[in-house]
């Protein structure tokens, strides 16, 4: 099981995601498409709040899991914002904070059942 799962579509920054975690020698799924978070284990998972279904998606999968959720959207999207705290998303990020923060945040410790 990869630690770190990562639902966005926006290809340079799923790299630069991927690329962070690879540093860190942390494993990373990238997902495109929100259905397929279903039944994914993971200990965080890095969301696109703008990606249409994937709020909901993440909420639901974190209630399943119990894993970690780190959701980003534009800092100017107060709406986005908002929905995603409603669904309980309590970690939600400017992008520009992602990125800054991205080392700190692909660093998930693997799950000690896998070891």
């Amino acid at each position: 099981m990869p630690p770190l799962l990562v639902l966005v579509r926006d290809l340079l920054l799923a790299s630069r995601v991927t690329t962070a975690a690879r540093a860190r020698g942390v494993a990373a799924a990238v997902l495109r498409d929100p259905a397929a978070l279903a039944g994914r284990p993971a200990r965080r998972l890095i969301v696109d709040l703008n990606l249409a279904g994937a709020p909901e998606a993440a909420a639901a999968w974190h209630a399943a899991t119990g894993g970690d959720v780190v959701a980003f959207v534009a800092h100017t999207d107060a709406a986005a914002i908002a929905h995603a705290r409603g669904l309980g998303l309590a970690t939600v990020l400017p992008r520009s904070a992602l990125v800054a923060r991205l080392d700190e945040l692909v660093n998930v410790p693997p799950d000690p059942a896998d070891t």
